[in-house]
Order: structure tokens, then sequence, then C-alpha cells
């Protein structure tokens, strides 16, 4: 009996010490970083890469808030990127909480090897700011990022339901959904997002008051974009 009590004994604290050890790597792991972020990864080579390359912020962009903001947070987005689903609502909170503090730019960085219909969603939303101005442009994105299902769940009849909800000349949005210029707009985008590293969805980049600049790769929850806003907010004083 007791032979066979001894036996059970060995792996058993095996089992035991390893979970031990688990927690405690995990714990010490949770003392020095973030927790990870959630982001879909496009398998590109980014070669030399660098946020030198981010594109400054101009008259092209979409901004919500105010222009003049201390802090700046670019995002380059996936519009049937689940993640950036979740990560949308985080920065619509961002910007309500910080007021005239930061202000959110909205690039496209549609990962078509991993959602085939993203372009043409990305295209559309670009389309709402061409043919309706800033504040349609929001308005549009919103209400896809609301009705998405992510990874390619939307039909695409939806993206005219979308016009009409945001109030879009059905006529004109319809003609530069086909033209040129909002296929290039988003295409620039996507160049600049791989350019600057964007490995994956959704990407940001903080910019703080004297140019600092520092990623968000990935959706972070709301506390610890905070905490990146606030070192760039202190970094300006």
């Amino acid at each position: 009996m007791n032979k066979n009590l001894g036996f059970l004994t060995v792996p058993m604290a095996i089992i035991i010490a390893g979970l031990i050890v688990g927690v405690s790597v995990i714990y010490a792991v949770g003392q020095n970083r973030a927790p990870s972020p959630e982001v879909e990864v496009e398998d590109v080579d980014r070669g030399s890469a660098s946020l030198d390359n981010v594109r400054p912020i101009g008259a092209d962009d979409h901004i919500l808030g105010n222009v003049d903001a201390p802090v700046k947070l670019v995002e380059y987005s996936d519009p049937e990127c689940p993640f950036c689903k979740r990560f949308h609502m985080t920065l619509k909170q961002v910007v309500k909480s910080y007021g005239d503090q930061v202000a959110w730019v909205y690039r496209h960085f549609p990962l078509e090897s991993l959602h085939s219909q993203a372009r043409e969603e990305s295209i559309a939303i670009e389309c709402a700011g061409l043919t309706g101005g800033n504040v349609k442009f929001w308005s549009y994105l919103d209400r896809l990022m609301e009705i998405t299902p992510s990874n390619d769940g939307l039909d695409l009849d939806e993206l005219a339901k979308i016009a009409a909800y945001a109030g879009l000349d059905k006529v004109k949005f319809a003609a530069c959904r086909q033209s040129k210029e909002a296929e290039d707009r988003v295409e620039k985008d996507y160049q600049n997002a791989v350019d600057a590293g964007g490995q994956g969805t959704p990407f940001s980049v903080v910019f703080g008051p004297n140019g600092e600049k520092y990623p968000i790769e990935g959706a972070y929850p709301l506390a610890e974009v905070k905490k990146i806003i606030d070192k760039a907010l202190k970094a300006g004083k």
C-alpha cells in the first residue's frame, strides 16, 4: 500500500511544482509589461520599416477631435478585423475621456491576405469622407464597425445601406466606389502602414507634443492605452 502511494506522489509532486513555477513566471512577466494585445498579423516582409516613416498628419487625414490636440493617435485599421472592431470602441472612449488633449487619426490598413473584402470596405469608408466630409466619414465608419460581424461576415450590400444611414448622396457615393481616387488613398495608407512597421491590425502610433512616438501593436485595453497617452502628455510638460 505504501509503495503504491509513493508511486503516485512523484508525478503529482512534479505537476504541482510545475504549476507553481508557471504561476510565478506569469506573475513576474505581468509586473513588467502590459497584457498581450489582440492583433491579426499579416505575413509580409517589412524590410527596413521604421516608425520614422509614419506619414505626417495632413489635410487628407480623417481626424476625430481637436486637430490641434497635443497628442495624436494614428490608427491603421482593417474594417473586417475583429480586434479593430473592439479597439474602435476603445478609441471612442479615449477621445471622450481626454477632450481637446487627444485627437484620433484613422488610416486604412486592409489585410487582404486575411480578409478578402477588407479593401472594398475601406474604399467605401474613404468614399464617405470624399463625398460627405469628415463628419460623414466618422458616421459611416462608426456604423460599419457597429454592424459588421468581422472576418468577412458583412454582406457587401450593406455598404450602400450604411451610406444612406449616414445621409450620403447615393449617386456620388456609388461613383466614388468605382473611382481611382478612393482606391489610391486606401493604398497610400496601406503602404505607409507597412513602411512604418505595421505587422498586423490594429496598428497605432501615439505622437507626443514634441514628436515622440509610442507604438501600440494590437487592441490594447483602455487602461493600457491611457497609460501611453498619459506618458506622452507628461513628456510634453
